[in-house]
């Protein structure tokens, strides 16, 4: 009895220390792992794939509250209708009203692409669409592909993708698109409900959201041939990992059906329309008349003072070269004094038909001179007064300077820029010396300074043969030259080093799969612009004397031959000039040489161009097996499961599981040092 007492005292002391420590112990209740489930559709009026609908609205029922996210520009609906249907949320459904009629016999699909997302965590319901038909059937059919940038093979995100039954060429800018789909963040898109065709295929930078391409400033991309969709049973492959080792566990095979075509490439460009029309105008100084215009021209406006009669020559004209900024420097010094002028001009302007239609204007200019303060102008006289007697008046010349630093690469000429266009210019004053062992020597040099180009009227530049490694210097002599104001420079002289052989980088690209068709090689930088471009000359581009660091390559098909990229015209029927990205980063060393072989057919052209200087990235893929699609499970993960590279008919190279070329590699030989 005594021992089941002290074991029943002991149990007590026991379950009081547990209660004890139970109470002390404060921390905050565990949430559980976050949830990263989207949400999971529950039933839906009508039902997914319903025949005979007549209801103008649809209701989506999930299994937890939800938001529409952006409805306006990710939600599309086909057939597309004059007036947009309205596209809401409320707890947990989903509500699509139509604003129009549904057409009789008509499969209607509703792509949500990822606007529909969870309210707690956001998870994205991504790839969901929604289809019924107001007939007995449901047209099935589909088209998918991917949308890129013509010239810089950038996925083309959120744009317009869409079909015509129409095959007339003026249906894409007159009517609007029958079915529509948006491309994801990789460029890529499906249209679905199809019946059998044929099709034209278009995208559109929709910017009026009109389904219609009527306005020239908006992206597009068109297929060349007509598509006739179908379908046929394939089997899929699924590898099945173990949880824990993350072993393989076992294939799966499952039957779907494969809608082809699944690989179209569509090339999207623009065709570089600007509406003509004079976007600013000022008066910079008191020399100085500016005008900046919208667009490129062949022509120059007109122009001439009102109230005054000047000499016929008296303004001397600085352009650009596409005649879009025209500064005209005043040379009457009646007119230069005159704070206010009326400017009279004729210019072509577009008009609202979208033609070039000649126009007269009259421009009101006014000197801006700085407010000078009491103060100020009490300083300015005492020190006027001060220094009156002391030094003598300043003399005046015209400005000079070098457009180049003291340190120079071997291919590029020096430039020199005045501060006004020329009246005279000397060519003999101009002396270029070279440094041999301490003494400067002067250069046979008989050229002289040449104009920049037709237009940089106040540069010049300077070409001679350099040496490596050299020191050269520029003189200058007074008098050289004499700008439009009467004012001529002082001397000036200008020193500076050329860098030395091994200080650079050769480059040597062999290009494969080319044939015969001209083409020239861009030399890029880590943001995507041009560093060097350079002609492929035997299957060969070289880029010599280039400085060390990392670059990226581009290749363009140049097809017209004019050395520089040419966009596509619809209203021609003409694609844009084919590019091609070299798929690695080009790292150059000093005093090293690399010889790459680069075969443009290789990699598949939707991974060509390196993310590290792509700029439209796609968002992380959040998708999971299982994930509804239609109403049903997800049947293709990857609309260009067969890869067939649009730009080679001939390549029969498919891609390995993880979407890539099986057989990927860039080929050529190491750099090496020189």
């Amino acid at each position: 009895m005594r021992q089941m007492k002290g074991a029943f005292r002991c149990l007590l002391l026991c379950l009081a220390a547990w209660l004890l420590y139970s109470c002390a112990s404060i921390g905050n209740p565990s949430g559980g792992r976050r949830d990263e489930r989207p949400p999971q559709v529950v039933r839906s009026n009508p039902a997914p794939y319903a025949t005979g609908v007549k209801s103008e609205r649809v209701v989506i029922e999930f299994d937890e509250i939800v938001n529409v996210k952006d409805a306006f520009s990710k939600v599309v609906i086909s057939p597309t209708s004059a007036e947009t249907p309205r596209v809401s949320s409320l707890g947990r459904k989903v509500t699509v009203q139509f604003k129009d009629t549904l057409q009789p016999n008509t499969t209607y699909t509703i792509d949500f692409a990822d606007a529909i997302e969870d309210n707690n965590e956001a998870n994205k319901l991504t790839s969901y669409s929604f289809t019924f038909s107001t007939g007995d059937d449901i047209d099935s059919l589909r088209i998918s592909g991917m949308v890129l940038g013509a010239q810089d093979l950038e996925p083309q995100q959120g744009i317009l993708v869409g079909v015509h039954t129409n095959t007339e060429d003026t249906a894409f800018s007159r009517t609007r698109l029958v079915r529509v789909a948006k491309t994801d963040d990789r460029g890529r898109f499906t249209i679905r409900g199809l019946k059998e065709g044929p099709y034209r295929l278009f995208a559109l930078k929709d910017l009026n959201n009109d389904y219609r391409w009527d306005n020239p400033e908006e992206d597009i991309a068109f297929h060349s041939e007509l598509i006739y969709p179908t379908s046929e049973p394939d089997v899929a492959v699924d590898s099945v990992f173990d949880d824990i080792t993350g072993e393989l566990d076992s294939v799966v095979h499952r039957d779907y059906t494969s809608f082809l075509p699944n690989d179209i490439l569509l090339s999207s460009f623009n065709i570089q329309y600007k509406p003509q029309y004079l976007v600013n105008y000022e008066r910079i100084d008191s020399t100085r008349i500016q005008l900046i215009f919208n667009a490129p021209s062949d022509s120059l406006p007109e122009v001439a003072l009102v109230g005054t009669t000047p000499d016929p020559e008296w303004y001397h004209l600085q352009r650009t070269a596409k005649n879009d900024t025209l500064t005209y420097w005043l040379k009457d010094p009646k007119i230069i004094s005159t704070d206010t002028l009326r400017l009279a001009t004729r210019y072509l302007r577009t008009d609202s038909a979208k033609m070039l239609t000649p126009v007269n204007d009259t421009l009101r200019l006014i000197t801006k001179r700085p407010k000078a303060t009491k103060n100020d102008t009490k300083k300015r006289k005492k020190k006027e007064e001060e220094l009156a007697d002391t030094l003598p008046d300043p003399i005046k010349l015209l400005d000079i300077k070098s457009l180049t630093s003291s340190t120079h690469d071997i291919y590029l000429p020096v430039l020199i820029e005045f501060g006004t266009p020329l009246d005279t210019l000397n060519t003999a004053a101009f002396h270029l010396e070279q440094k041999v062992d301490t003494l400067w020597t002067p250069l046979r040099w008989s050229e002289g300074p040449k104009p920049r180009d037709s237009v940089a009227l106040m540069e010049y530049r300077i070409d001679y043969p350099w040496e490596y490694g050299g020191n050269y210097r520029l003189v200058v002599d007074s008098l050289a030259a004499t700008g439009i104001y009467g004012l001529w420079n002082g001397s000036f002289t200008h020193e500076f080093k050329v860098k030395a052989e091994e200080d650079y980088s050769n480059l040597y690209l062999r290009i494969e799969g080319l044939d015969t068709v001209p083409a020239f090689v861009e030399l890029l930088d880590r943001s995507d612009k041009v560093v060097r471009r350079e002609p492929v000359e035997g299957e060969i581009a070289s880029f010599l004397n280039v400085n060390p660091g990392d670059y990226y390559a581009r290749l363009v098909i140049d097809t017209d031959g004019n050395g520089e990229f040419t966009t596509g015209s619809y209203d021609d029927f003409r694609q844009p000039e084919y590019t091609f990205y070299y798929p690695k980063k080009i790292t150059l060393k000093k005093n090293w040489d690399l010889d790459q072989t680069w075969n443009i057919y290789e990699t598949p052209v939707d991974l060509q161009k390196p993310n590290a200087i792509k700029k439209n990235k796609p968002a992380q893929d959040k998708r999971k097996k299982g994930q509804q699609d239609d109403g049903m499970l997800e049947e293709e993960d990857d609309y260009f499961d067969v890869n067939e590279n649009p730009f080679d008919p001939k390549s029969k190279r498919r891609r390995d599981s993880t979407g890539s070329m099986s057989n990927f590699g860039g080929g050529g030989a190491p750099q090496r040092r020189r």
